[in-house]
């Protein structure tokens, strides 16, 4: 048995262009009503008997009071209803062309909604309540659009990174079953145990991304030198079995900040600027002064266009860390971002690249 479709009540719609031109029309009514009261009122006064003229010989009906307050009532009915005419066409016309730019704005949205963020609504003219919707609405889509494009790049290369270390223990293993005979054990174990790591470190990578940009961070006052010198001290193993020279200049400075966040922040700097770095001899250099931690490291060159890219997950550039998935910057992003601080990634003209994260100040 078949359920009732539920009785669907029409309700009559009030446009805002209809309800504007009845408030133009309403207000004309009103005044032209107040106007005629008046009038009205002030003939009371007039003195209630025949009226003769001043020149005896001018023999001309004079009307009496009641006479004249009947004609003005009957005028004013007129009017009233002239101007109630006139509200309701000026006010549909005004309406109208007070309301086109919104038409334009609820136009764009519709196609938003649709899926299409390449429209611009760019309303031109004075600088009004409509405009500054407008450019707020299309710094939104350009926002939205970003955020697309975004999101489009990261799963096709989050599902290809992912894809890559199963694709690859897929063929040691078809490739030693087909052959067991002629299989070195150990160096099959090893293969695989790494293979099976950078997954691992790919998928705590992702989640490590997504904790960050999805969680609510509480900052407090905290010493940027004391939290980069414990990062330091756990590279500096790394960087001497890599010929990496590390040297650090942590002078004291308070900023606001959540400490394992930051913590993190300077270690993928530091990780970073170790694994892309040009080998042994290379150096990679650490600094903290006036709420910046400043991170230099040699390496292959960077163009400008690549620096710019660098914060895109899975981005990678040529001379790049074979291991790497390209994480460690987009993270290193979110962070700051996350602190209402600022990153900037400059490349240095005889290779490598300078990071410098800016965070706000403590506020004692």
């Amino acid at each position: 048995m078949s359920t009732p479709e539920p009785l669907v009540t029409w309700r009559p719609r009030l446009t805002v262009r209809l309800r504007m031109t009845l408030s133009y029309a309403g207000l004309l009514v009103i005044a032209g009503a107040v106007v005629a009261v008046v009038i009205y009122g002030v003939m009371r006064y007039v003195p209630n008997y025949p009226l003769t003229a001043a020149n005896p010989r001018d023999q001309t009906p004079v009307p009496t009071r009641g006479e004249l307050l009947d004609t003005i009532v009957t005028l004013s009915a007129y009017a009233l209803v002239f101007l109630a005419i006139v509200g309701m066409a000026g006010g549909w016309y005004l309406a109208g062309r007070m309301l086109r730019p919104l038409q334009e704005i609820t136009l764009a949205a519709r196609r938003a909604a649709e899926g299409s963020l390449d429209h611009r609504i760019g309303l031109t003219g004075i600088k009004d309540e409509f405009t500054d919707l407008s450019d707020t609405f299309d710094e939104m889509l350009d926002r939205l659009q970003r955020s697309f494009e975004q999101y489009r790049r990261f799963a096709a290369n989050a599902s290809h990174e992912l894809r890559t270390p199963h694709a690859v223990m897929k063929t040691m293993l078809e490739v030693a079953i087909a052959d067991p005979e002629h299989q070195d054990v150990r160096e099959l174990a090893r293969r695989l145990q790494e293979t099976n790591q950078r997954g691992i470190d790919l998928v705590e990578a992702l989640l490590t991304l997504a904790s960050v940009d999805n969680r609510a961070v509480e900052l407090d006052p905290l010493d940027l030198a004391t939290t980069a010198r414990q990062a330091v001290d756990e590279l500096r193993a790394e960087a001497a079995s890599a010929g990496i020279t590390v040297t650090a200049d942590l002078e004291e400075t308070l900023v606001m900040g959540n400490e394992v966040l930051v913590h993190q922040l300077v270690t993928n700097l530091g990780q970073n600027g170790i694994r892309h770095n040009t080998g042994p001899g290379g150096t990679l250099s650490v600094s903290t002064r006036d709420h910046r931690l400043v991170v230099a490291n040699t390496g292959p060159v960077v163009t400008p266009q690549q620096a710019g890219t660098l914060t895109e997950p899975f981005a990678k550039t040529t001379g790049r860390h074979t291991g790497s998935h390209g994480l460690g910057l987009a993270l290193v992003d979110r962070i700051v971002a996350t602190h209402h601080g600022r990153l900037t990634l400059t490349p240095n003209p005889t290779g490598g690249l300078t990071v410098t994260a800016e965070l706000p100040a403590a506020k004692l």
